[in-house]
């Protein structure tokens, strides 16, 4: 296995609230789509991120959607500085998503900070801390 990840996908319950979490509140770029497909893609720096509907997403791997609560995966998203880390937590909650651990130090060296999109992925917002400053 090469190993590389190239694409995460989130169930979501509303894909359009999805679209407009990522799309228009964190701005990543989105992929041209129809306005009835039930996917969207967003082209990142080595990956893409995509959002496809929840029970869809359960059908399609032969599991049951009813899963609630921490699902064991967050997804981190690392930048250069800790007013980074700032910037980026204040974006999502601007955008609708729920600050779940606002930035601190971190017990790792680093300072990082959680938030939520509208179905409770949670993302890492981190500036890994690599050197003494």
């Amino acid at each position: 296995m090469n190993p590389q990840i190239t694409l995460v996908t989130l169930g979501v319950s509303d894909l359009a609230e999805s679209i407009r979490f990522y799309r228009d509140g964190l701005r990543l770029p989105i992929q041209e789509r129809e306005d009835d497909s039930n996917a969207a893609f967003f082209p990142l720096d080595g990956t893409w991120l995509s959002l496809y509907p929840r029970e869809l997403l359960a059908d399609d791997a032969t599991i049951t959607a009813d899963g609630s609560g921490f699902s064991g995966i967050t997804i981190a998203h690392n930048v250069s500085t800790k007013e980074a880390v700032d910037k980026v937590l204040d974006e999502a909650e601007a955008a609708g998503g729920r600050i779940m651990k606002p930035a601190q130090e971190a017990f790792w060296g680093g300072y990082s900070g959680y938030f939520a999109d509208p179905d409770q992925h949670l993302w890492e917002v981190a500036y890994p801390k690599l050197t003494d400053e």
